[in-house]
């Protein structure tokens, strides 16, 4: 293989972490727990500081106006919401059609 430049530059592809991992965290002044992918938990690191929070503050937030499921699934969800607002609030989401975009939970 030797007339293959290509190959020389190639970057190994790591597998993705997928395996959930358990963290734990304080909603509304209690020590509880959630299973996520390190994905979804590296993105709620990164949308505590862009709301000015902690982490333990937006899942206290997502407990409280979630009612219809988990804390883990109703993270999941708003973690996918956060990004797809903020997609769609650069004009990134591609969508012709008026796209229902808003926060999970509204501040007062």
């Amino acid at each position: 293989m030797q007339n293959q430049p290509w190959l020389k530059n190639e970057v190994e592809i790591q597998p993705l972490e997928t395996t959930p991992k358990t963290r734990n965290i304080i909603v509304a002044g209690r020590r509880t727990s959630v299973r996520l992918e390190p994905a979804k938990l590296r993105a709620l690191f990164e949308i505590a500081p862009r709301e000015r929070c902690s982490i333990h503050d937006v899942c206290t937030e997502v407990a409280q106006h979630n009612d219809a499921c988990s804390l883990t699934a109703g993270l999941r969800v708003h973690i996918l919401e956060y990004y797809r607002d903020l997609v769609a609030s650069a004009g990134l989401l591609g969508v012709e059609d008026e796209v229902a975009v808003g926060p999970l939970y509204q501040r007062a």
